[in-house]
């Protein structure tokens, strides 16, 4: 399965997560919820995966934790505010570039609506 059609089932599972349980509550919950969804449609979901950081040659294990890691291709970055900032969006843009990886989204539940808090990012990524 490629970054991309991850990609696609990750909106649409944050999609049915905000429809049924609306913007307001703790991020914890919505990562939760989300990973539920994810792991019964087959997927590999890890959650608050440590990543480590290269720095001046040394390995640093506290880099950061990453939320939630999906069959090891796509990194999700929940929030749950009223709006995300740019500085969100350069959090994921770090992650993904950190690990590799060559997809991430920002998810952020705090939105009325879903679909204004999908922020995707790449890094590398061939359409």
């Amino acid at each position: 399965m490629t970054e991309n059609e991850i990609g696609t089932i990750i909106v649409e599972a944050a999609i049915e997560v905000h429809r049924e349980l609306g913007p307001g509550l703790l991020e914890s919950v919505y990562e939760v919820a989300l990973v539920h969804v994810l792991r019964e449609q087959g997927l590999t979901v890890d959650r608050q995966i440590p990543i480590p950081i290269q720095f001046r040659g040394i390995q640093f294990d506290e880099g950061f934790r990453a939320d939630v890691i999906v069959e090891s291709k796509v990194i999700v970055e929940l929030k749950s505010v009223e709006h995300a900032s740019a500085a969100h969006k350069k959090q994921v843009q770090t992650h993904i570039r950190l690990t590799g990886l060559k997809l991430g989204y920002l998810l952020n539940f705090g939105e009325e609506l879903m679909k204004n808090g999908i922020t995707r990012c790449v890094n590398g990524l061939e359409d």
